[in-house]
């Protein structure tokens, strides 16, 4: 053998070593879940910076997660142990895909998912040698029920004086790169302080399914639908605001996801968006977007964005008739819901005491009336706001706090009334409920209306296909599916009027209807404490403090306004006092600018005030009312926001909501026992300790951040 072939033969059988064994990995199964590493380079060169992907085959029916896991999970996480002077970067995360799941959504990955990692090779490495990378991996995969699972995974990649790809990996690990949610050119958005998203997004092309995904987890709401919109220029989203509450007022960073047409077919393709606070913008909402059937939200948007009721095709006359016949069965079951049947116990009731005086047939119809015409004013009205582009369905009315709020105080009300707290319409002549007394007329035709609003939180079996079908039908028809419906609900109630055999098998009034009467008002409570606690998820914990303040304002007016006419007065003043403190949470409304606060901490207070700037702190709990008022009447205010801002005047709260020792010695140091406490910081000088007998005001607090404080 030559010199010359003796001195190639080892660069020989390294090149034919790496086509024969490129950089390796074994997979890692476990019960729901295969994983493994790959590279996209066969070698690699000293210094260099190359990919890998992970790949999860993830179990039918079963998913893991993206970086934001949704209402629910967690993010799939690796722990490195890696060559000395290697570097290995966090995972690059794919376009997540929806997964709901009976009352949320989630945001993961189903099936086969690969997610790239750039690593870069030991600038020191030798050619010859070969790295070994570790990962530690922690995923939870979930499906009915979730399953925290771990692996260790790894991968070796020899070393060569000049790297080559790895042939089996290279050209999929570069697709995986190449459809990595990137920010394009060109791309512009704004999120505004009513949760409109808009995105600019060139070259958009044909388009269906489009989402908006958050890297922030508390921004938004997940379950709640988008509407998406789609215009000449981009895309829009409507969001509901999650429990950070800054909606509108900061960058709001995350993906918008979409499938777009290439060649015939579906592709799905992410945008990577920052958007500024700021007004909506044109050309990105002409239209509703397209929800294909098969999407995964498309029970939540479809009805929502308007795509997939708009351009339906008329229902052929079979298929209306299903449609009928489908709600009038609905209609009959809803009578049996948990909603519907304190209302409909309370006719009963109201029944039995008016039924021997000969108005039940007059009472049946009239019941019948108050049906039809609250079920037809709601389809009425939920078709002039679909009309309107607004998000309408089953129920609609209860996504506004406002009316959540009314229906909480209605089923308060009647609660009380049945309790005898307060009388409708006179004396009862002890011979039934409030809606068969002097007015029974009226009690028949409220009754039913009450009972339809009651039904609207319920869906009974076969409802959802019938109304779901009058949504995407012309007016006409969504109002005849929606009368069939009513027909049913207001049937069996009816036909009790109609029927003496039936009659003669309720008992004769006595006693007994009183103590049954204060019996029913215990559903009506347990109704509006399920309504409360819907708006806990509307306006958070401000919108059911004010719901309570209010139902205890009124309980007290209905209590002392037996005792006279200055006492109604009392009690009308307390209810005006009361609605004028909380009518904003109440009716969804949103301060205009409040102060932006981080936690207290000593040390956190020591860093501040030694970059030159002023500290605020609040010492404060959730179960402080004085504290609640002097943050509502003070510490909320825009002219208090503004002179923070103007003065560069930290805001710090201290929450003693749940005992916390280093709170309790900082109110020690200053000889308070409790809270509230409220200290001014200035840059430099001796802290200034507000006074605590008096209730905050804004020219108290201004006057004290900007030294004007006599």
């Amino acid at each position: 053998m030559s010199r010359a072939m003796m001195r190639f033969f080892p660069m020989i059988a390294l090149a034919l070593g790496l086509l024969a064994s490129p950089a390796a990995a074994q997979p890692v199964r476990t019960d729901n879940v295969e994983a493994e590493l790959h590279s996209a380079r066969a070698a690699v060169a000293p210094g260099e910076t190359f990919t890998i992907v992970l790949r999860q085959t993830i179990r039918e029916h079963w998913h893991t997660y993206w970086r934001n896991p949704g209402d629910s999970g967690e993010a799939t996480e690796l722990t490195w142990t890696s060559p000395q002077g290697a570097r290995v970067g966090e995972i690059q995360w794919p376009a997540p895909e929806a997964i709901p799941f009976a009352m949320l959504v989630n945001y993961g990955y189903s099936g086969e998912v690969l997610f790239p990692i750039e690593v870069t090779a030991p600038a020191n490495a030798r050619p010859g040698e070969t790295l070994t990378f570790t990962a530690d991996a922690y995923w939870l995969v979930c499906s009915d029920v979730c399953i925290p699972e771990e692996a260790q995974l790894l991968f070796t990649v020899p070393v060569a004086a000049q790297g080559a790809d790895n042939p089996d990996w290279s050209a999929r690990i570069g697709e995986a790169v190449a459809a990595l949610p990137r920010e394009r050119p060109g791309t512009f958005a704004t999120i505004s302080t009513d949760g409109t998203l808009s995105a600019a997004l060139p070259q958009l092309g044909e388009v269906r399914n489009p989402r908006f995904f958050p890297f922030s987890r508390d921004v938004m709401r997940n379950a709640e639908p988008q509407r998406p919109r789609v215009g000449e220029s981009g895309l829009s989203f409507t969001l509901t605001p999650g429990v950070a509450e800054n909606l509108g007022q900061a960058p709001l960073e995350g993906v918008v996801v979409y499938e777009v047409r290439e060649g015939g077919d579906w592709a799905r393709r992410g945008v990577e968006i920052t958007a500024q606070p700021g007004e909506p913008m044109a050309g990105v909402s002409d239209r509703a977007a397209t929800i294909s059937p098969d999407y995964a939200l498309a029970e939540l948007e479809g009805a929502a964005s308007g795509s997939a009721a708009a351009p339906s095709e008329p229902l052929t006359p079979v298929a209306l008739i299903t449609a009928l016949v489908l709600a009038f069965i609905g209609g009959l079951i809803l009578n049996v819901m948990p909603c519907v049947l304190p209302v409909l116990s309370i006719k009963a009731l109201s029944f039995a005491g008016g039924v021997h005086a000969g108005e039940a047939r007059r009472h049946g119809l009239l019941y019948f009336a108050g049906v039809m015409a609250t079920f037809l004013a709601l389809a009425s009205l939920l078709i002039i706001l679909r009309e309107a582009g607004a998000a309408v369905g089953w129920g609609f009315q209860l996504q506004e706090p406002w009316v959540t709020s009314a229906l909480a105080l209605l089923f308060f009300l009647v609660g009380l009334n049945l309790l005898g707290v307060f009388e409708i319409g006179g004396s009862l002549q002890n011979t039934g409920g409030a809606l068969t007394a002097r007015g029974g007329d009226a009690g028949a035709f409220f009754t039913g209306a009450l009972a339809v609003i009651a039904a609207t939180p319920c869906t009974a079996p076969f409802m959802a296909g019938a109304i779901g079908a009058a949504l995407t039908q012309p007016a006409a028809v969504t109002l005849t599916i929606f009368a069939a419906l009513a027909f049913g609900f207001a049937l069996p109630l009816t036909l009790l009027h109609f029927a003496p055999g039936l009659q003669k098998l309720i008992p004769k009034p006595g006693p007994w209807m009183e103590r049954v009467r204060n019996v029913l008002a215990f559903p009506m409570f347990a109704a509006a404490v399920w309504l409360v606690w819907v708006l806990a998820a509307q306006a958070g914990a401000d919108g059911v403090a004010a719901l309570l303040g209010l139902m205890a304002a009124i309980a007290f007016a209905l209590f002392v306004a037996r005792w006279g006419r200055a006492w109604m007065i009392a009690g009308a003043v307390a209810i005006a006092l009361t609605a004028a403190f909380t009518w904003r949470p109440l009716l969804g409304a949103q301060v205009e600018a409040e102060l932006i606060s981080e936690p207290w901490s000593v040390a956190r207070v020591e860093e501040l005030r030694g970059e030159g700037r002023g500290v605020f702190v609040n010492f404060t709990a959730a179960w402080c009312v004085t504290c609640k008022v002097n943050e509502a009447a003070a510490l909320s205010q825009p002219s208090v926001a503004q002179a923070f801002a103007q003065a560069n005047v930290a805001y710090l709260v201290g929450d003693w909501t749940n005992r916390d020792e280093e709170i309790a010695t900082a109110l020690g140091q200053h000889g308070r026992a409790g809270v509230p406490l409220y200290i001014f910081y200035p840059p430099e000088g001796e802290p200034i300790v507000l006074p605590q007998g008096v209730l905050l005001s804004q020219d108290l607090v201004v006057e004290t951040i900007t030294g004007d404080a006599s």
